[in-house]
């Protein structure tokens, strides 16, 4: 009985010891096919190579279309139905999961993520929900200097390297711009807004701001400031929109009222009595572009607007 009794402690002994192993190097796996990323709030583990990615702002979603990922869930872009005309194309059948004020849990869920890329700014109440979901990493913010954020998302889907990659073409384009156009690049730069209700000149801190900055062009003196932007300026302040080049744009929602906006002020005589607009020097450029995506595709494309008004 003895023996029978060692037998079968050694034998159920042997099995705990095997099925101890097998939990460890499934864990070892598990730690393999991970990695930990540092973000707005806190430490993430992430699948290392995630294969169905929900993104929660427009700027995340151009950076995940660049390095060649189509996320299965994605905010609505802020104009468009549902996604901006540049990348319509390229998120055809996406699923919508609400905007980037107010995301659709159920919905997120229902995709069954295996990554959450979103942001503290926006979404810092769900944070807890959403990561219970699926392993979530959020950005900090959403100003100018897009490119912090993008570095952070191409750390979330392990492609580093190609986000390396996209930021020195961006940066070699910038170079050969500020080389291409000589000495127009000491003009000053007015960037101006028009919404319903609501006028903006803009400063270095916004999205145009920061890559007009980043090739080196100036700015009028009242917009050469570290900030976002001037809002709801009057018309007294019309004077600080001069400059030697002046872009504007409109964010329009369909009903009009931002373009009624756009014109009673591009019309007023105060105005007309800019030197940028004497010399006719004002442009209109696309809302979505210069301020609303905000990411590195709309990036490639406001350059190809400053390749197109300043050739000599």
């Amino acid at each position: 009985m003895l023996k029978k009794g060692l037998v079968s402690f050694l034998i159920l002994t042997m099995i705990l010891l095997v099925a101890c192993s097998n939990k460890e190097e499934k864990n070892d796996q598990a730690k393999e096919d991970t990695i930990t990323i540092e973000h707005a709030m806190g430490k993430t583990e992430v699948p290392k190579n995630p294969k169905k990615v929900v993104i929660l702002t427009n700027e995340g979603t151009e950076a995940l279309l660049a390095l060649g990922i189509k996320p299965i869930g994605a905010v609505q872009s802020w104009t468009g139905d549902p996604w901006y005309d540049h990348i319509k194309e390229d998120m055809e059948g996406v699923e919508v999961v609400g905007t980037e004020s107010q995301v659709n849990l159920e919905k997120i869920a229902s995709l069954k993520p295996d990554l959450i890329i979103g942001n503290k700014m926006r979404q810092e109440d769900l944070y807890e929900k959403l990561n219970a979901i699926a392993p979530t990493v959020f950005s900090e913010t959403l100003r100018g200097n897009w490119q912090i954020n993008f570095e952070l998302y191409v750390k979330a889907v392990n492609q580093e390297e190609k986000g390396k990659e996209l930021l020195d073409e961006i940066s070699k384009r910038m170079e050969e711009i500020r080389n291409n156009i000589g000495d127009r690049i000491n003009d000053k730069v007015s960037v101006v807004r028009f919404l319903a209700g609501d006028v903006r000149i803009y400063h270095k801190d916004s999205f145009s701001g920061f890559i007009l900055d980043q090739i080196g062009f100036q700015r009028p003196e009242s917009q050469n400031v570290d900030d976002f932007a001037e809002m709801n300026v009057t018309k007294e302040r019309i004077p600080a929109m001069d400059g030697d080049i002046l872009f504007y744009f409109t964010y329009e929602q369909g009903d009009g009222e931002a373009t009624k906006v756009e014109e009673e002020w591009i019309n007023d005589p105060l105005f007309k009595q800019l030197n940028v607009a004497k010399q006719g020097k004002v442009y209109k450029v696309d809302d979505t572009i210069w301020n609303t995506a905000g990411g590195i595709i709309a990036a490639n494309l406001l350059l190809d607007d400053i390749e197109k008004y300043f050739k000599e």
